[in-house]
């Protein structure tokens, strides 16, 4: 059984917020966490500092915890592009090794890996499934020519486990189970998916993975995740330094190269300590108290609420199989209506909706009620019959 609370958002019943993808209310146990360091260094600045260096154990502890992994392969990063940068950077190509991705991907995991051309590797682009005339059109990507494009220089196959714009959710577990049998490095974007679907890296044989924290996960914007197998930690070259990596930490007249080896080194200087305590307490009380698999079902759940009152002669939902859903359902408007001008309808009248792409996503999380969603629904309904 899921704990749901009323308290945990100031967005309640008199909103309906349908876009969790894109920047989610910020939880209560994170506003409060926030508040509570900012007012102790407010007050004491260095002073109140060790009251609060439980804090990133802490979070390794918890998102180990939710990623079924030791806190050892967590490290803090502000976003996902820094953690995908390290990794992209870090990694020892040689030229004419290949790194296969997507050719609809968000930027965040497209750009470290198009920097990668300058040492000589080469970046493999699958095709979208759809006609690609529009993004309406995206589907996704497939196996099948995964499989074709795949080559005995191929080192890195880096995906989002989400697509940001289709919703299509990559079956992680017949993926990494690919990528093993291969001896390639899967690297996965999660900011898409990390607080709405189960992610478990060593299930799954994912090499690195990382996320935005203001997402699915409802904490504070420019805080993240990110999971490294210590296998990929041998490989990886530090590209980002400081004395935050050192194992001799605050002697700063110890100039020893000495770096852990464990998550660590990549938190490579000072942190932002109030967005760090505000994404642990989200995780610890959202995530920690419920499973991803419960809150998976009921994110499916309310979508199907939604879908099941829209009217399906304006809108048309892409239903993906159970293999590859996810949190987002992509809501493809028919006739003339335009994504901008719906989704402001909709704000005046008190749902949230998103759509960059030009067309809507949708996005519930498992704290919403029925009720949301069939009022959300309706006022889609409304706004399109204009």
């Amino acid at each position: 059984m899921l704990n749901k609370c009323s308290t945990w958002f100031t967005c309640t019943t008199d909103k309906v917020f349908l876009g969790h993808c894109a920047v989610s209310p910020l939880f209560s146990g994170a506003v409060s966490a926030m508040r509570s360091f900012t007012e102790a260094v407010a007050e004491g600045g260095i002073t109140a500092l060790p009251k609060y260096s439980h804090l990133l154990p802490e979070f390794r502890e918890t998102f180990g915890s939710m990623l079924k992994t030791t806190d050892e392969n967590i490290s803090y990063v502000p976003n996902t592009a820094t953690a995908m940068s390290m990794i992209a950077n870090g990694y020892p190509f040689e030229p004419g090794d290949q790194v296969i991705s997507y050719a609809h991907e968000y930027p965040s995991n497209h750009y470290p890996w198009v920097l990668q051309q300058e040492r000589g590797v080469e970046l493999i682009l699958l095709s979208d499934v759809g006609d690609g005339k529009s993004a309406a059109s995206l589907q996704g990507w497939s196996m099948e020519e995964l499989e074709r494009r795949v080559t005995g220089r191929t080192r890195i196959v880096a995906i989002s486990h989400v697509q940001f714009a289709s919703g299509f959710a990559a079956d992680l577990a017949d993926l990494g189970a690919f990528c093993k049998a291969r001896n390639i490095d899967l690297i996965v974007d999660c900011a898409q998916s990390l607080g709405c679907l189960p992610v478990y890296p060593e299930e799954y044989n994912i090499a690195a993975l990382a996320s935005s924290g203001w997402k699915w996960l409802m904490g504070p914007l420019g805080g993240g995740v990110m999971y490294t197998s210590s296998e990929l930690r041998k490989k990886l070259k530090p590209v980002l330094t400081g004395p935050g990596m050192m194992r001799q930490e605050f002697d700063y007249l110890d100039h020893s190269w000495d770096p852990y080896e464990d998550g660590r080194r990549f938190e490579f200087s000072t942190g932002a300590w109030d967005h760090i305590a505000a994404l642990q307490a989200a995780a610890a009380e959202l995530f920690l108290t419920n499973s991803m698999e419960n809150i998976r079902d009921e994110v499916f759940r309310l979508q199907d609420v939604f879908i099941d009152h829209l009217d399906r002669d304006r809108v048309s939902p892409l239903i993906l199989s159970d293999h590859h859903r996810s949190g987002i359902v992509m809501l493809r408007l028919r006739g003339r209506s335009r994504a901008r001008d719906v989704m402001a309808a909709m704000q005046e009248r008190g749902v949230v909706i998103t759509g960059p792409t030009g067309v809507l996503r949708l996005a519930p999380h498992f704290y919403m009620s029925d009720s949301q969603m069939i009022r959300g629904a309706e006022i889609l309904n409304t706004v399109l019959r204009r």
